[in-house]
């Protein structure tokens, strides 16, 4: 079985984290099929724009729905992932977020609190990385 997984960064909320987008889809996509790869596009903003944001909400929530699993980098704080982690949590789907240390943020209480979320802080992508490969290898331990 090929995992679907739904990633999760900040759009609207700002695009600081764009090029970690970019590494960690890149990885996701060696592991199964990332169902909002169009995150890491720089161009997904303008191409975006003939859809409605009823649209853009239907459409997100069926891939959530469709997703086995869910990734999210949580660096640059964004209400639209806060509400997808929610919503993944209340599903029940696993959640693993990233949060990069360097950039001089602080995680949400409402994320680091939360003990159904895998949080993983680190300070360079390939850390971000070796964490990805470390969680989806238990992962699909446990899918077996």
């Amino acid at each position: 079985m090929e995992i679907r997984i739904y990633f999760a960064g900040s759009i609207r909320g700002g695009r600081e984290s764009a090029d970690d987008y970019k590494f960690i889809i890149n990885e996701l996509q060696q592991i199964g099929t990332v169902l909002t790869e169009h995150i890491a596009d720089e161009k997904m903003l303008t191409e975006e724009i003939h859809l409605t944001d009823r649209q853009i909400h239907d459409r997100d929530i069926d891939w959530l729905t469709q997703s086995h699993c869910i990734v999210a980098e949580v660096t640059q704080p964004s209400l639209g992932v806060g509400y997808e982690l929610a919503y993944a949590m209340f599903s029940k789907k696993p959640v693993l977020c990233l949060f990069n240390t360097s950039k001089g943020h602080k995680l949400s209480a409402m994320v680091a609190g939360q003990e159904y979320f895998h949080v993983v802080n680190y300070d360079e992508i390939m850390e971000a990385i070796d964490e990805i490969r470390k969680y989806f290898n238990n992962f699909e331990s446990k899918q077996r």
